[in-house]
């Protein structure tokens, strides 16, 4: 910016201030660095020219070019924390409509409402606040959490646009994420407005499709366009945020209040995941972030995920249904994790994304049986396909079992703590679906390499009834005693390659296997082990001494039930 402009922009009219503004944007639109800001203190003349400005409620033609020309500034961190004060904030609170209705009638006096005005202000407040730390401090101190919950409660007027409504949210999540001082109080009152927002949404859009309620069900999907989704994606952020963080031990009274939140906000979670989208991609990103939200419910709140089965006696029952109940919020979950699975098989970077969709599941099926049950038939039905290993394979069983030998401890922990207890936390039955030598580090981690299920280091709660039912195929039970318990699959007979050799050769190549495996202990190679009493591994000073009470290497076989 010339000295010129410096000077036109201090000291001229309000239309010099705009012919100066706009030669700047369109030379910086797409810039997020300033060089040459950086020469003689420009950049906190052009800052202060442009909220003198701003200030200056008689110069309203020229606030829209200001507001942008600093939310183009802003994108710069360089000398940020020193040009923001709180004069400032309060300046782009006002313009923004984030006050009292009052105190914005009685200083402007200005109607209609500048909807591109308030717009403009609100994506200067959210570059500011994410790249400014002291604009945190004091964002924690006015009064913006306040005007934002006023502007929640004008959500239902259907002249507000969509922007408004949008960075008005991306301000508040913005905030709780990166400012301290929210307080319990202020958490219960947004919790509120952001549920009601949620709740406007699908009545909104239930109303589009002709459903009074606006209530979603198998019957009559709800569709909602990418403003709606985007809009709903940042409510459940700045939710995720509110909720994330536990707070003291609430009171009997607040626990009990606590509770019926999250059930309400449960079943708002349940008809966001059955609305249909105009695009996969939003429909991917909406499921995202209702399963990272889902993440911070309680246990007892997932009972609201299920539905009661409506249907006629005579109809046949629907592939979701289970129990009585309807199960379609599951297997869209299920959907969205196989989703997933595809894309971290394609990109293992991305396989870090799995996290939070399999620590939900785990969750679900780790408190509440009909949803074990439930997952159990659609991740390890009954075995048809005996032939192939475990990994083999494109369905939801052969991808997990795939992972459970993946570099990325946290997801294979996951998917080893998923199936487990898909299994009933029962070590032959984990076996059984995954074979050994995929399952061996898990057991070996639990304790349960000699069988039984490992349950004193599991820690996970999960209670199981005790009815069992033979879950075996005909195939299965047809090949059952030629399966290599090692890959999990049937396996030919080999023919035995000591057949022709006598005694005194049998001994030789033994004692010179064990020589070998000697040799390599001493050199630091491999360190045999046995399975100790605990049932972990354990390692041995000799390999002579794999061979004592060999007998109880072997995994002690339980009940094979449901």
């Amino acid at each position: 910016m010339e000295d010129g402009d410096m000077l036109s922009l201090e000291s001229g009219t309000a239309d010099d201030v705009v012919e100066v503004l706009k030669k700047f944007i369109d030379r910086h639109n797409q810039m997020f660095t300033f060089h040459d800001l950086n020469d003689n203190g420009r950049r906190q003349k052009l800052w202060v020219s442009l909220f003198h400005r701003l200030e200056k409620s008689e110069e309203r033609s020229c606030h829209r070019y200001c507001l942008n020309c600093i939310r183009i500034i802003s994108r710069d961190k360089t000398e940020l924390n020193e040009l923001v004060c709180t004069k400032c904030l309060e300046i782009l609170l006002h313009r923004a409509g984030l006050v009292s209705q009052e105190e914005l009638l009685s200083s402007d006096n200005e109607l209609p409402v500048n909807y591109e005005v308030m717009s403009e202000a609100m994506k200067c407040l959210c570059n500011i606040i994410f790249n400014c730390p002291s604009a945190q401090v004091l964002i924690s101190r006015n009064r913006s959490l306040g005007g934002i919950v006023k502007q929640l409660q004008t959500y239902k007027d259907p002249e507000l646009p969509q922007d408004i409504k949008f960075f008005s949210i991306k301000m508040l999540f913005l905030i709780t994420a990166l400012c301290e001082g929210v307080t319990p109080e202020m958490k219960n009152e947004l919790l509120m407005y952001l549920k009601d927002v949620l709740d406007l949404i699908l009545k909104e859009v239930g109303r589009m499709r002709g459903d009074k309620k606006g209530a979603a069900s198998s019957d009559m999907k709800i569709i909602m366009s990418d403003d709606q989704v985007t809009l709903t994606c940042e409510v459940l952020k700045t939710l995720f945020n509110l909720t994330v963080k536990s707070r003291e031990q609430p009171s009997v009274g607040e626990k009990e209040a606590e509770d019926a939140r999250f059930l309400h906000l449960a079943s708002l979670l349940h008809d966001l995941l059955l609305c249909e989208t105009q695009s996969c991609d939003k429909r991917c990103e909406l499921h995202k972030h209702v399963v990272n939200l889902l993440m911070n419910v309680p246990d007892n709140c997932y009972e609201k995920l299920l539905t009661p089965a409506h249907r006629s006696p005579h109809d046949p029952p629907k592939e979701s249904e289970y129990d009585g109940k309807n199960m379609e919020a599951l297997v869209l979950l299920l959907d969205f994790l196989d989703s997933k699975l595809d894309m971290a098989e394609q990109n293992m970077k991305s396989q870090n994304d799995l996290c939070p969709t399999l620590f939900l599941l785990t969750k679900c099926v780790r408190h509440h049986r009909s949803i074990r049950k439930f997952l159990r038939q659609r991740v390890l039905p009954p075995l048809t396909e005996v032939h192939t290993r475990p990994e083999e394979g494109s369905t939801l069983r052969n991808k997990l079992c795939r992972l459970l030998t993946t570099p990325f401890t946290q997801v294979r922990g996951l998917v080893e703590e998923f199936l487990f207890i898909l299994c009933k936390e029962n070590v032959m039955r984990m076996v059984k679906y995954t074979g050994y030598g995929n399952a061996a580090g898990f057991l070996a981690k639990r304790g349960a390499m000699l069988g039984g299920s490992g349950n004193l280091d599991s820690g996970s709660g999960a209670q199981y009834s005790s009815d069992s039912e033979d879950s075996d195929t005909e195939e299965y039970k047809k090949y059952k005693s030629q399966i290599n318990i090692m890959t999990g699959c049937y396996e030919k007979p080999h023919p035995n390659p000591m057949a022709s050799m006598s005694e005194e050769q049998k001994e030789y190549e033994a004692l010179e296997l064990v020589k070998k495996l000697d040799q390599l202990a001493r050199d630091g190679v491999v360190q045999p082990c046995r399975i100790g009493e605990d049932g972990r591994p354990e390692p041995v000073g000799q390999v002579l001494e794999l061979i004592e009470d060999i007998s109880q290497q072997q995994p002690k076989p339980t009940q094979d039930d449901d």
